[in-house]
């Protein structure tokens, strides 16, 4: 399969999940992404568990087709090093805090003077400049600062965080993006540029329709566990042995639902006549709801929507969606061999191009496992790869 990254190096320097996840995906994509860790330990995700035999399976979730390299970035030859991988890449991803690769002597100013060409990311909290740039941040202090634990949850409860760290993946996302983008802007003009990449305007930037309900009604958008602010019936509903997901997104959908619960005096209501009036009455709505669906089981309900044509869905552990006939048909999970022989499992690229996923070309790496590939490659000696 001819991948549309292919001939395309990438050097990452960046450690747990923003900055890996964006490596990974060009890496899917046929980049060489050359990981660059610090010869004492690498990555911090490294050491996450759970560990097989010794070797982090959360790390390998995020490294798989990248090559590792060990260099002391605090040692002058190591800067060196850097700057003569860079002089051969086409793009380089880091994810510290604002500031540190300048005091490195490996900013873009300074790389830029090695390869005019060359797409520098920066992923980091707040963003290379502004009051709060200089702020360290994880992916709980984004999604607590960005609006996002406001509105995750129950009424009247805590706050909570969502369970996928999606700040630091939606910056990975969108730093792919845009790299890609600017790769396509460098070959034409021939100039590079720096990205700039904020995990908390990424994480403002997937939360469009909460910023625009604030913007058009001048109020915060409301917790509201698992209900929509503009749709019903939209939400988790109980059935007699646990819960299930059932979205009647518009009338058709509503007027669907009537009829498998043998209820069409609820179409007929005037409280819920449209989406908006059904979200403006939605505890109404749930309470005539809820005890229907307390008679049958889960099974029964779904069985039931599924057959109108209700978009609906079991709550699923992991362990069942993994095992989905769907997940299976599209080959989304695949064995991945770890650099200590133990075999375990990942989950590929979701991607097609013409029907086909992007292969998993190497396994993750162990850590400088290519020192003598890469930096051997370019002439120097062991005494310089630090």
């Amino acid at each position: 399969m001819h991948l549309p990254l292919e001939g395309i190096r990438v050097i990452e320097i960046c450690n747990v999940a923003a900055g890996p996840f964006c490596g990974m995906l060009l890496a899917d994509l046929g980049a060489d992404v050359i990981k660059v860790e610090h010869p004492e330990g690498g990555d911090t995700l490294r050491s996450w568990p759970p560990l097989s035999d010794g070797y982090s399976e959360n790390f390998a979730s995020l490294n798989r087709n990248k090559r590792s390299v060990t260099v002391d970035l605090k040692d002058p030859a190591g800067v060196e090093t850097v700057k003569r991988l860079v002089q051969e890449s086409a793009v380089l991803v880091e994810n510290n805090r604002p500031g540190v690769m300048d005091r490195l002597g490996l900013g873009y100013a300074a790389l830029r003077a090695v390869n005019p060409k060359l797409v520098y990311c920066s992923i980091s909290a707040y963003g290379q400049s502004g009051p709060r740039a200089q702020e360290g941040g994880f992916d709980l202090t984004v999604q607590a600062m960005s609006g996002v634990m406001d509105v995750t949850g129950e009424p009247g409860r805590p706050p909570v965080k969502c369970g996928v760290p999606l700040a630091d993946f939606s910056a990975g996302l969108y730093a792919g993006f845009a790299i890609v983008a600017a790769l396509r802007q460098a070959d034409s003009t021939g100039e590079g540029v720096h990205l700039d990449v904020p995990m908390l305007g990424a994480t403002l930037g997937i939360a469009a329709l909460q910023t625009s309900e604030y913007f058009g009604s001048g109020r915060d958008p409301v917790r509201l566990g698992s209900a929509h602010p503009r749709n019903a019936p939209y939400r988790v509903f109980e059935a007699s042995d646990g819960y299930f997901a059932m979205a009647a997104g518009n009338n058709a959908l509503w007027r669907a639902v009537c009829e498998t619960l043998e209820r069409l005096d609820l179409f007929e209501d005037p409280r819920f006549a449209t989406p908006t009036l059904r979200a403006r009455h939605q505890e109404e709505l749930l309470a005539l709801l809820a005890p229907l669906f307390s008679t049958r089981d889960t099974a029964s309900w779904l069985a039931a929507f599924a057959a109108a044509g209700v978009p609906c869905a079991p709550i699923n552990h992991y362990s069942d969606v993994l095992r989905d006939a769907q997940v299976e048909h599209m080959g989304w999970v695949q064995p991945l061999r770890l650099p200590n022989g133990v075999t375990t499992r990942t989950f590929a690229s979701p991607l097609r191009f013409s029907g086909e996923g992007p292969p998993i070309r190497r396994a993750p790496p162990a850590l400088g496992e290519h020192n003598e590939e890469i930096l051997g490659a370019l002439g120097l000696a062991p005494t310089d790869r630090k």
